[in-house]
């Protein structure tokens, strides 16, 4: 049986002028039984339209900070390092992809915060600084261990492949879910009310989560969610 193929959005390091990848993302698609494919950094339309065509799914990885222009605000002090040409190249598949064609796609730590923002939703640039009783949602290395638990809401998506009410998943990342898009329902909240998991429910498969599966391919939970957005693609291809 042909192996559906995801577009992997890259990772790029600004100082070094690179694109780069973790080893956990494509390693968890080969797990749930998918190809990998590390799309490029381009804005050039005419290649990005052969990638939403041809592709079956698409994988949102994490990364920088989304441009607060996206959703109406100026970039202040708190916010870090963005990159526009992210921000454009990921909205264009979103929208075509998405969207237009209704493939599948699951987003990861930024994932989840681009994909609010592009639907109209809004995120907090700085979680420590605007959101009053956080918890610690950046935790210092290793990411492959717990850092705080995350409520899953019963008879959502996430609830229905995992069966448990609440899990623990590590955590890196200073913006999130401020304002959510009328498009999105949550799945998941941390202890401070924080939406940790997201799903659109007009589409095929549209996930996100704000931890990192990636850090750990083996751990039961991040099988599952794998799974899932897989044999939605299989089911839609």
């Amino acid at each position: 049986m042909k192996q559906p193929l995801i577009g992997v959005i890259p990772l790029w390091d600004e100082k070094k002028e690179s694109l780069w990848m973790l080893p956990g993302y494509t390693l968890c698609l080969e797990n749930a039984g998918a190809a990998a494919l590390i799309l490029p950094l381009t804005l050039k339309e005419n290649m990005l339209k052969q990638y939403v065509d041809f592709l079956d799914g698409f994988l949102f990885t994490g990364g920088h900070d989304v441009n607060p222009q996206m959703y109406g605000k100026e970039k202040n002090s708190f916010c870090a390092e963005t990159c526009d040409a992210r921000d454009k190249m990921e909205a264009y598949i979103f929208n075509e992809a998405v969207i237009n064609l209704n493939k599948p796609a699951l987003g990861i730590c930024r994932g989840i915060q681009l994909f609010n923002v592009l639907l109209g939703g809004s995120l907090y640039q700085d979680i420590p600084s605007e959101f009053s009783g956080a918890i610690n949602h950046r935790q210092m290395p290793p990411y492959n261990v717990p850092s705080h638990r995350v409520n899953i809401i019963t008879d959502s998506p996430l609830h229905k492949i995992t069966g448990i009410n609440c899990i623990d998943v590590n955590s890196c990342h200073h913006q999130g879910i401020n304002v959510l898009a009328e498009k999105l329902e949550v799945m998941a909240l941390a202890d401070d009310g924080l939406a940790e998991a997201v799903f659109m429910p007009s589409r095929h498969f549209v996930w996100a989560v704000q931890w990192h599966p990636e850090f750990y391919p083996n751990n039961e939970i991040s099988k599952k969610i794998f799974a899932a957005f897989i044999n939605q693609v299989q089911y839609a291809s």
